[in-house]
């Protein structure tokens, strides 16, 4: 039996200060949808430009405030009466995760579209939304975990494979879908940001890169949470529909970025690059795989220490690909499962080959058919952890040493998508979720679909994402779409919840492509010190439950 390392819950505080709606929303056109158990459907009828539309009529959480402890609350100023305004601020280090114990009833799957939004000139978005704190909605002059979180997407005018076609970065309400704002410097449309707090400002910022053609180097990005540019940093040559990652490499209190193989510092000046090449697609982790404290930086085959130092390679490994962190057997230590165009391998923690170029479901090797990224949770209920990845043609669960635990037939021949999965019910079993190129899918723990949502995708980098991204003490999951062949176009972003708002509840933040939970607070700060996160939740690319604030550990089901 792996082990599994459980100690008391976190110790957060509750703020129930009222959120203020922000932004003019366009509410005259309804977005109710004909969702049902199992067969469910969001309308495909995009918004018109630049709007925002509703759907459904449940009251939610945040309509009326509880008394759930949910964070630290210290003073923020004074009010025109001269009262104390209340701050919210996270503490959780990570340092202990509880049992969850609330769990929701077993028909809690009715779907409905919270709102989406199609923006006015740049519709299509194929890279990952994101979801953290940048705006402060309840007016009391402090951003903080009191007030909504906001999606953060990336959209341009149409899907630029071949680039030369620039992007822009948009920061939406995450309870009514709102535009707050553009931000006007043009990005990389392709490559996901990364959103922390990298100059311990107590406020997040958004770092991505700027476009060229391909196999010509970028420019890194760094704006501020108001979208004010920061800096312009190093050069680095991006590998095509790549992705941002934020980590405290050498535990120094300052943050740096990855990019594909090279490693910046928090003013945006490289540092080093590594000699392996990231690939063609990439999204580079960072993980403490040698146990000492400090970060590598991993890339399918080949880590290295947080100095630039070479920690391993495997030339087994012949073809770049994607790298998930997780303990995925019977031992203490994290394995590096890797999918690339062989198929799934996976390398010990210290780069040592387990197996390689694994094809469970006989989809074909080549092309993008095995080059997805993957997510790592505990997909059947038996408190281990399984995975769950793309080929082309299927979307499968298998266990730890790749044997097919479900499969279920998709139509995604194109891109490099990844999927997720969160325990929407709190029964111990996560459902993986998949969006292919015409649709967005949440399956249980046998491979049968909970939720089928119409979305149009030519799936690049994309993955639908789940947060409690409207502060209401229920999850939702945020998918986006881009015009592929002859679907009807989609909204560029959509917020699907249970109608009712039964969902368990998630963190509010989702912040880079190799999201892992352990990699960031729910305030967007980056840990100095980042705990292994296969010895707390030992998930990746999947999102936390939160009771009373606190993260937990999934019950057992049954």
């Amino acid at each position: 039996m792996r082990r599994i390392i459980r100690a008391s819950a976190l110790s957060l505080c509750s703020c129930s200060t009222p959120v203020a709606s922000v932004g003019a929303v366009d509410t005259s056109t309804s977005a109710d949808s004909d969702f049902s158990a199992g067969s469910s459907a969001v309308g495909t009828d995009g918004p018109s430009a630049g709007t925002t539309t509703h759907g459904g009529t449940a009251s939610h959480a945040s309509d009326t405030s509880d008394s759930s402890a949910k964070f630290d609350v210290h003073g923020g100023g004074l009010d025109t009466g001269g009262v104390p305004l209340p701050t919210c601020t996270v503490v959780d280090d990570m340092d202990a995760v509880g049992e969850c114990g609330k769990s929701a009833p077993p028909d809690s799957f009715t779907p409905d579209v919270q709102w989406s939004w199609t923006s006015a000139t740049e519709p299509f978005s194929a890279v990952t939304p994101l979801v953290a704190n940048l705006t402060d909605d309840n007016a009391n002059g402090t951003i903080d975990l009191c007030d909504t979180p906001d999606v953060v997407v990336v959209a341009a005018v149409e899907v630029a494979y071949e680039h030369g076609v620039p992007g822009h970065l948009y920061v939406l309400d995450g309870q009514t879908g709102a535009e707050h704002f553009r931000i006007e410097t043009e990005v990389d449309p392709c490559i996901t940001p990364a959103i922390g707090d990298i100059d311990d400002d107590g406020l997040p910022e958004i770092v991505t890169t700027t476009m060229s053609p391909v196999g010509e180097p970028n420019l890194l990005l760094a704006f501020e949470h108001d979208g004010t540019l920061k800096w312009t940093g190093a050069e680095w040559v991006e590998p095509y529909c790549g992705a941002i990652a934020l980590a405290d490499l050498d535990n120094d209190g300052e943050v740096e970025i990855i990019a594909g193989n090279i490693v910046a510092d928090h003013n945006g000046s490289r540092l080093w690059a590594a000699t392996q090449d990231p690939g063609f697609y990439s999204a580079t982790a960072a993980a403490d795989l040698d146990g000492d404290g400090s970060l590598e930086v991993v890339l399918a085959n080949a880590a290295y220490h947080a100095d630039g130092t070479e920690y391993y390679f495997n030339p087994d490994v012949s073809t770049p690909g994607y790298p998930q962190i997780a303990n995925l057997d019977d031992d203490p230590d994290a394995e590096v499962l890797v999918t690339n165009s062989n198929g799934v391998s996976m390398l010990e923690h210290n780069g040592t080959t387990k197996f390689l170029d694994q094809r469970p479901t006989g989809d074909p090797a080549g092309s993008l058919n095995w080059f997805r990224p993957a997510t790592v949770h505990d997909l059947d209920g038996d408190q281990l952890a399984e995975f769950a990845v793309s080929s082309a043609n299927h979307y499968t669960a298998y266990e730890g040493d790749a044997s097919i635990l479900w499969s279920a037939d998709v139509s995604d021949l194109t891109g490099a998508a990844a999927g997720t999965a969160f325990d929407f019910l709190g029964d111990g079993i996560a459902d993986a979720m998949y969006a292919d190129e015409t649709t967005m899918f949440v399956f249980d723990g046998t491979g049968s679909a909970l939720l089928q949502a119409p979305r149009a995708s030519q799936t690049l980098i994309e993955y639908p994402v789940v947060a409690d991204v409207d502060n209401d003490g229920s999850a939702e999951i945020v998918v986006v779409s881009n015009y592929f062949g002859e679907n009807p176009p989609s909204p560029t972003v959509q917020l699907i919840r249970d109608v009712e708002d039964r969902w368990i509840q998630a963190r509010r933040i989702w912040n880079q492509h190799t999201y892992h939970v352990t990699n960031v607070r729910e305030d967007g700060t980056i840990p100095q010190f980042e705990p292994r996160h296969w010895e707390r939740l030992n998930t990746f690319r999947t999102n936390a439950q939160i009771e009373g604030g606190s993260v937990c550990q999934p019950r057992p089901a049954g």
